[in-house]
């Protein structure tokens, strides 16, 4: 299973300049790849665009091929492609439904909306719940959750889409850090299974527990790629926008501090 952009453009409607430029990115089976750049490097439109929501339902144009699994996905409509492809925005209540009276609906919804069998919902939510540990909000009113509540419950009903395709765009933006590992381990776990996922973020500390590999825009360009271990080790990131991880930092000031970095793992 693989999500291929080749040579992929996009610009938004009504907009001077191209958001992105020239992406040519690749996610196999079983391989997590982040995202990382500046402010207004083009982060959420490459989301966007890989996801499928644009040009379909944000409007503008796109050039060049995206191709899913093989096959091309220019006359594919939306429905079609969110049965293979899930996406996770930044912010909760765009992805939230508002319909739902309790989580354990709310994490339901969208495998009800494939027509799932009855007991493979239930098994499926329940699953979510438990692997992001919000069991006991099963009950609870969605919109009378906290931000980061609410982004833990959307994260739940992605999960419970079990997805080929995972798109992320900042997904632990309102989260704590116990909340951002619980994340990453799904991120980990959903890797595990098989499917392939891309991850925008700013928290380059979890890019680099959960990345294989890395690509880092600038201006809609791809600017830097490469495995992630080398690519948040990367001395431009600075220049690009991007904080290097903490461990990269540390290791850093504990060389110019003539302390040898190994000591510090002791």
């Amino acid at each position: 299973m693989t999500l291929t952009l080749q040579a992929v453009g996009y610009r938004y409607a009504g907009a001077d300049q191209p958001s992105l430029l020239e992406i040519d990115l690749e996610l196999r089976d079983g391989e997590v790849v982040g995202v990382a750049g500046a402010s207004e490097a083009g982060k959420t439109t490459l989301c966007l665009v890989a996801s499928g929501l644009a040009p379909r339902t944000v409007g503008g144009r796109i050039r060049g091929t995206i191709l899913l699994d093989g096959e091309n996905v220019d006359a594919w409509p939306m429905h079609r492609l969110s049965g293979r492809i899930a996406m996770g925005f930044q912010n909760p209540s765009t992805q939230l439904s508002q319909v739902t009276g309790t989580v354990f609906e709310e994490v339901a919804f969208g495998p009800m909306n494939f027509g799932l069998p009855h007991d493979d919902v239930v098994a499926r939510t329940w699953q979510a719940l438990h692997t992001l540990r919000i069991d006991d909000l099963a009950e609870r009113n969605p919109q009378r959750l906290s931000g980061g509540q609410q982004q833990l419950v959307a994260m739940a009903g992605l999960l419970a889409l079990r997805p080929s395709h995972l798109v992320l765009d900042e997904p632990t933006a309102q989260l704590d850090p116990a909340g951002t590992r619980l994340v990453a381990d799904a991120i980990a776990a959903l890797a595990a299974d098989g499917a392939s996922i891309l991850v925008a973020e700013q928290k380059t500390d979890l890019l680099a527990e959960v990345a294989i590999r890395m690509v880092v825009l600038a201006e809609g360009r791809v600017v830097l790629q490469g495995p992630a271990a080398d690519v948040l080790d990367d001395a431009r990131l600075i220049e690009l926008g991007v904080s290097a991880p903490s461990a990269v930092r540390l290791r850093r000031a504990a060389e110019a501090a003539g302390i040898d970095p190994e000591r510090l793992r002791d």
